[in-house]
């Protein structure tokens, strides 16, 4: 069979195939009744692709047409019990570790920040309120102030619960902005990816420097575990989307945004859940100034190295 003859015969169907997939809910509605038949036509045509050897643009065109037909056709609409524990022990830690060339990029990025400019408030105390305004530095001052009467404790917020909801708001905003930053090309994500670094490193140094390390550092490394690894998680989401917004192979954008998503969906989902859990230890657990700093620090130990042995081995095939 001709290659060209094939794929004059048959471009039209798989162009109009592809517009039912990205067209939405409404679309399949209207061509439900020809989906099944169709589909099997483009399997038929990703197997004689495959069998003539055809050009491999071509073929991976006519997988991704047959997986996001396979998953319309016989993909799952409710959600349940097995597919929550699904994805949190297989699919979310399978997607992390698939992405690592770019996650350590990102990791390399945002944490050379922190570090960095710690180290440079450190040694330039006024270089701080080049970063943030007088008026945040003196909150944070007052939150780490064992003498502040909001002591480890934002503003406005009278429990433990009120905490809760105050770091689940603020964190997942946080988490959200960074995603859909990657809509400008990726820049908008990397971007805020770098202001947390650049933030983190000058507000702990100014801590530091005012002289409460020792009521800072067992607050958050309770916590940091989580929500710094969001962080990051939710910018490589971003990052992914800006990508293929630029670089679409033969797809049309909007197919290569949702070929996108199906890596990037995964990330920004389980960073959320990462900051969930970061949430509940910050307001409950991180709070409790009056617990010693060694098992403060050992939970916190422990929440790191549950984080990495989480990323690294779950979701693992055995032989």
């Amino acid at each position: 069979m001709n290659e060209q003859n094939f794929i004059r015969n048959r471009k039209q169907f798989w162009d109009e195939f592809e517009a039912v997939i990205n067209g939405g809910a409404r679309e399949i509605r209207s061509y439900a009744r020809r989906f099944p038949r169709s589909f099997r036509e483009i399997t038929q045509d990703l197997n004689t692709a495959k069998a003539h050897g055809f050009d491999p643009a071509l073929v991976n065109r006519l997988n991704y047409l047959a997986l996001e037909g396979n998953q319309i056709l016989y993909g799952g609409r409710s959600w349940s019990l097995k597919e929550a524990a699904d994805f949190i022990f297989r699919t979310f830690p399978q997607t992390i570790r698939a992405q690592w060339r770019g996650l350590g990029i990102a990791h390399l990025i945002f944490y050379g920040l922190v570090f960095f400019f710690f180290f440079l408030c450190l040694r330039f105390p006024p270089l701080v309120y080049e970063i943030m305004p007088e008026s945040q530095a003196m909150e944070l001052e007052r939150m780490y102030n064992p003498a502040s009467g909001y002591y480890l404790t934002p503003r406005d917020v009278s429990s433990d619960a009120d905490m809760f909801g105050y770091y689940i708001y603020n964190n997942i905003s946080i988490a959200f902005r960074t995603f859909a930053g990657g809509i400008l090309a990726g820049a908008g994500s990397l971007l805020i990816l770098c202001f947390n670094g650049i933030f983190l490193g000058a507000a702990a140094a100014h801590i530091v420097n005012q002289g409460f390390a020792s009521t800072f550092f067992p607050f958050i490394i309770g916590h940091s575990a989580f929500e710094l690894t969001a962080i990051v998680l939710s910018a490589q989401a971003g990052l992914l989307l800006g990508f293929r917004l630029l670089v679409t192979g033969r797809l049309s954008r909007r197919a290569s945004l949702k070929r996108a998503g199906k890596t990037a969906i995964p990330l920004i989902t389980g960073s959320v859940l990462f900051l969930v859990i970061a949430a509940v230890i910050e307001a409950f657990w991180s709070s409790r100034h009056l617990m010693s700093p060694v098992i403060r620090y050992g939970a916190g130990a422990t929440a790191w190295v549950l984080v990495i042995a989480y990323v690294t081995l779950a979701g693992r095939e055995h032989p």
